[in-house]
């Protein structure tokens, strides 16, 4: 038998009983000992009434206490209640339950004990054998106690005792966010912990502090980790990062390390200091906000160091301060309204590769408002671009401010169709080059129908008027992208006709899909070549753009004359597999004016190349793409593009192939060239892996005579080997460039990398 005293009445479980916690330890027990029989009421010769009670409670409601258990029973001379067998406790969000909880009326708490599970406002989870609280159900003294934090990690400690300012102090904690079972549920050892001599666990704030704190890798106690706090909900806390190691060859050995500080719980900001053995220390800084109307962020980095000031080859150097700035943020003013925008500058064009922050060859830096609903769109952008090409004249680079597009589309069923009407204004500005503002507005309606016999069917119109301006155009060295000096107008007018005609089947197993495609474009000759080339320089035939109405990617020039487009759809669905084809082809009734596209894009003859593209994809094992353009006169490739990936997510191989053989040397915009780029990962067990990726430069000179290229030419290499579980990941790195940009010397990187799950390292 279980209970209280031998004599003490028991009574079954009565679930969801509730009753006051703070200030109303009589009206507890007069509770527990009304789920008894009546000889426990009778041993209670002063419960005070309940009426009573709630005249002394103070205004606010006091914390309300759910209790279940199997048993109860009541000790009057030791003024106890005992409840035993699957006691549940349930306070709002807290929750504890226990074998046996007993509460004690003199001293004013209650001690649980028995297979704990205790429960927090913020879903931590605490387990012990025994746990003293109190009568605002906060807890008090435990011993072998475990923690696991709801966000990931747990937190294990000998004893804990409540401190006088309610927080909780562990003695000889440890903490780690691995598993400490295996995947057959055997015990096992944690890859890594922080062992630390006493933790203050401040549940209130959700943060948990730790002194004497040692982190422990494999069992060995590696490194120490003073002021180390965490939080339990998984955000972040202040505190050093764990620094970076790297060793190149222009630098020399570098050691870096960063300071979080987390400002706010809607700010941070990160203060970063690097130290090399051949160049002069760094410092960098990066805030971020998060405000009610959106984010933003700003990263900059400073130094005074050398840069080469001769890029053909010499060996001018001058120490100069230099660095980079990095700031972009989008802020919400309405569901409709919003305001995005970026700023990206640096002090040279070598220091992002030097420092191996970006290889970007150019920053640009926009501003766009833009107004989003149903019907419109409106866009007021501008941007500016900072070119790192070596040998591009930054006064030729231009400015566009601003940049208008407007959109809107008119009811719902114009003539059967949609109507949509745009306005749209660029200027751009150079400070040793072209200038040219444009403007345009025009309307495009469009019909789509499904004939009986299956045919989709969309009838397409188009108008559209064009004002230039242009000045300096002689400062353009492509005299194809210069257009007429001064005001220039320009009218435009397309009708189009796209039938296709899809048939579904079966076939090896799956569904097939055959989609016969016919498309027919109709234009008058337009002033192309009067007006500038701005936006639609890098024009090639391709499978994106083959039914395209304007196979040019911007709105300066625009494809006009007659033409006929077929393509061929053909897709493949079965079980696992899917397969996807393309091809197509375009004839003109006339063939283009001469000048208006580059030899060599397959489009400057009455019949084009042909184009398409094959997807193979199977399960997640295999992804194949091939993108092709072959010579219509004797089927020479012209353009050979592949991407193949081939494996899972820890064992693959990725391979990218790119060939344009178009014969132009004349525009800069679409030089020949030859590449191919690949990169592999190989598992060893469940943990280790090894990797590595390549690009190279494989144009001859043939391909491109400006340059002469030898045909093979590494770019960059990458070889490493790293640790990866379901709480660590660290390895070294390995990385060789063989290209010079100034002062940012082609040569090996050695780096070395370190995270920890739940800790906050990178």
């Amino acid at each position: 038998m279980s209970g209280g005293l031998q004599d003490a009445p028991r009574d079954d479980t009565r679930p969801a009983q509730r009753f006051p916690a703070r200030g109303a330890s009589s009206r507890l027990v007069l509770a527990l000992l009304m789920m008894g029989a009546p000889a426990a009421l009778a041993a209670q010769d002063q419960v005070p009434d309940a009426s009573a009670a709630d005249a002394q409670a103070p205004a606010t409601a006091p914390r309300q206490i759910d209790f279940e258990a199997s048993e109860i029973g009541y000790n009057s001379e030791a003024d106890t209640v005992t409840a035993r067998g699957n006691v549940i406790l349930r306070s709002e969000d807290r929750s504890v339950r226990a074998d046996q909880v007993t509460w004690d009326r003199n001293a004013g708490t209650i001690i649980a004990t028995g297979n704990i599970r205790l429960v927090d406002d913020a879903g931590n989870q605490l387990f012990t054998d025994r746990v003293e609280l109190t009568e605002e159900f906060d807890t008090g003294a435990m011993s072998d106690l475990l923690i696991a934090l709801r966000a990931g990690g747990r937190l294990a400690a000998r004893s804990a005792t409540r401190t006088a300012d309610g927080n909780a102090e562990l003695i000889d904690a440890a903490y780690s966010a691995c598993p400490v079972v295996d995947a057959e549920g055997c015990p096992k050892e944690p890859t890594w912990r922080v062992t630390a001599r006493r933790v203050i666990y401040d549940q209130k704030a959700g943060r948990v502090r730790f002194e004497g704190a040692m982190l422990e890798l494999f069992g060995a106690r590696i490194l120490p980790l003073p002021g180390l706090a965490i939080r339990t909900d998984g955000g972040a806390e202040s505190g050093f990062l764990v620094p970076d190691i790297r060793v190149t060859q222009v630098n020399g050995l570098e050691l870096s390390g960063e300071y979080y500080w987390r400002v706010a719980p809607n700010a941070d900001l990160t203060l970063g200091a690097y130290v090399f053995s051949n160049a002069a220390p760094m410092a960098s800084a990066k805030w971020q906000h998060l405000t009610e109307k959106g984010a933003y962020q700003v990263t900059g980095y400073a130094t005074f160091s050398d840069r080469a000031t001769d890029f053909t080859g010499g060996e001018s150097l001058r120490s100069d301060p230099r660095g980079y700035l990095d700031a972009n943020g989008r802020f919400q003013f309405s569901p409709d309204w919003s305001l995005t925008g970026s700023i990206r500058l640096a002090s040279d064009r070598t220091f992002l590769r030097r420092y191996d922050i970006s290889r970007d060859d150019r920053l640009r830096s926009t501003i766009n408002l833009e107004r989003i609903t149903d019907r419109s769109y409106f866009s007021l952008a501008g941007w500016a671009t900072q070119t790192l090409r070596l040998n591009a004249d930054q006064g030729q680079v231009p400015l566009a401010l601003p940049a208008i597009d407007y959109r809107q589309r008119i009811g719902d069923n114009v003539l059967g169709g949609k109507l949509m009407v745009q306005a749209n204004s660029l200027a751009l500005l150079r400070n040793d080059g072209q200038d040219t503002q444009r403007a345009f507005a025009g309307a495009q309606w469009d019909m789509r129908r499904l004939t009986r016999m299956g045919q989709v069917v969309t009838l397409t119109g188009l108008v559209r008027g064009d004002i230039y301006n242009t000045s300096n155009t002689l400062a353009t060295a492509t005299a194809a992208y210069r257009g007429t000096e001064g005001w220039t107008t320009r009218g435009i007018a397309t009708a189009a006709l796209d039938i296709e005609w899809p048939f579904v089947g079966e076939a090896l197993g799956g569904t097939q899909v055959f989609k016969p495609r016919l498309q027919l474009v109709a234009s008058p000759r337009i002033r192309n070549l009067a007006v500038p080339n701005e936006d639609a320089r890098a024009i090639d035939l391709e499978d994106s753009n083959l039914f395209a109405l304007n196979r040019f990617p911007g709105y300066d020039r625009v494809e006009d004359g007659s033409r006929v487009t077929w393509g061929l759809d053909w897709e493949l669905q079965r079980p696992g597999w899917r397969v996807k084809s393309t091809i197509g082809q375009s004839f003109r009734l006339q063939a283009p004016r001469e000048g208006l596209f580059p030899e060599g894009t397959g489009l400057t003859e009455k019949v084009t190349d042909f184009v398409g593209r094959t997807e193979v994809r199977f399960q997640n094992l295999v992804q194949f793409t091939h993108r092709f353009r072959l010579d219509k006169d004797n089927l020479a490739i012209r353009r050979n593009e592949i991407d193949a990936t081939v494996g899972s997510r820890r064992t693959y191989l990725e391979v990218g192939y790119l060939r344009l053989n178009r014969d132009i040397s004349s525009v800069e915009d679409l030089r020949d060239r030859e590449e191919v780029r690949a990169a592999a990962r190989v598992a060893i067990g469940r943990a280790w892996s090894v990797f590595g990726s390549g690009v190279f430069n494989l144009t001859d000179e043939e391909e491109d005579p400006i340059f002469q290229p030898d045909g093979f030419q590494p770019i960059r290499t990458r070889l490493g080997v790293a640790y990866a579980d379901d709480c660590i990941e660290f390895g070294a790195t390995w990385r060789r460039d063989f290209i010079d940009a100034g002062d940012a010397r082609r040569g090996n990187a050695f780096q070395v990398f370190f995270a920890l799950r739940n800790l906050g390292f990178r």
